[in-house]
């Protein structure tokens, strides 16, 4: 590991200042991600701004039932809030999906957001990738595959999108804060991160040095009667092979409105607007939910190795809207 100068901060703007005096510096929260990534050689900062001190660690509610979680909020204190399991219960079941207490009681809010794509070839420092050095290659594309991208890829990147928060975030339209050098800004969390195009190593479309500050969620009521599930290749903590979260607000056996995002299916997480527009105004039943993940799906290029996930994620989409369905009518 690369030897590296440490520095607490002691509020936003002096984190900002701090990273912008080292380019090759790093913002620090829990490290769940980021020490990893330094222990393979991946991430070589030259300075570590550690922010958990900072005063971002609150939960409030905004006027009309929506909230603002602060960007040091661990996964653990999200998960737990009362606001957040009665009005946006997906976005509970997702945090609890993503890892084992001891990460969640360390990892933020903020960082999670901003994990590296869990793939082989982009932590092995000795193959070439195009996140790590634009223009290497991306040998996932022939090689391993299994668990990559089905949809919104390219030549260039294959990887996924590993939180399973942000998945449930991008299902209620949520919208990230940020401090750069130029002041504070806002970005829906479905432009956080490019399309992957011919510059995955663009991983978000923050400024450069930007440190997350809030994450908020609007009001939506139809979040309420939400769910998260994901699949994965083992019963206990694993990366997903396929997530949903997915909300619908039901009258008279009718969508009204509907909220659907998929996971790791992706180099970010996926909202489903194709499937929302099947859904809206229709029949609450079987047909139209294969319907819905049909018109989603109907994307997908997959690579030799993971065409299973086309079908694993239409039976899944149809699951968990089937599951919400049932619940309404009792």
């Amino acid at each position: 590991m690369r030897e590296f100068d440490y520095r607490r901060a002691q509020d936003v703007p002096g984190a900002v200042a701090l990273l912008a005096d080292d380019p090759e510096a790093r913002f620090l929260g829990g490290g769940t991600n980021l020490v990893d990534l330094m222990k393979a050689g991946v991430e070589r900062p030259a300075r570590l701004v550690d922010v958990r001190e900072l005063p971002l660690g609150s939960v409030q509610s905004t006027p009309g039932g929506g909230l603002r979680v602060g960007a040091t909020v661990t996964n653990s204190e999200l998960a737990a809030h009362p606001d957040v399991r009665r009005r946006y219960p997906a976005l509970t079941q997702a945090v609890l999906a993503g890892a084992s207490g001891q990460l969640r009681n360390m990892a933020t809010v903020g960082g999670n957001l901003l994990q590296r794509v869990r793939c082989g070839y982009f932590t092995d420092v000795s193959r070439p990738c195009n996140r790590r050095v634009p223009g290497s290659g991306c040998p996932a594309v022939t090689g391993e595959h299994h668990n990559h991208a089905v949809l919104g890829a390219s030549e260039h990147c294959v990887a996924v999108h590993p939180s399973d928060m942000a998945v449930a975030l991008t299902a209620f339209d949520a919208v990230v804060s940020y401090e750069g050098a130029d002041g504070p800004g806002e970005l829906p969390l479905t432009d956080l991160y490019p399309p992957v195009g011919d510059t995955p190593h663009r991983e978000t479309a923050l400024p450069p040095g930007a440190l997350i500050t809030a994450v908020t969620l609007p009001p939506a009521p139809v979040a309420a009667h939400s769910r998260y599930r994901k699949v994965r290749e083992r019963a206990s903590y694993a990366f997903a092979l396929g997530s949903v979260a997915a909300a619908l607000d039901i009258e008279d056996g009718v969508v009204r409105e509907a909220r659907l995002a998929l996971g790791a299916v992706a180099s970010r997480p996926w909202r489903a607007r194709a499937a929302e527009a099947v859904l809206t105004g229709a029949p609450a039943d079987g047909a139209t939910f294969a319907a819905a993940a049909d018109a989603e799906l109907a994307a997908a290029r997959p690579l030799p190795d993971n065409a299973y996930k086309v079908t694993l994620m239409r039976n899944l989409v149809v699951a968990v809207l089937t599951e919400l369905a049932e619940g309404a009518t009792r």
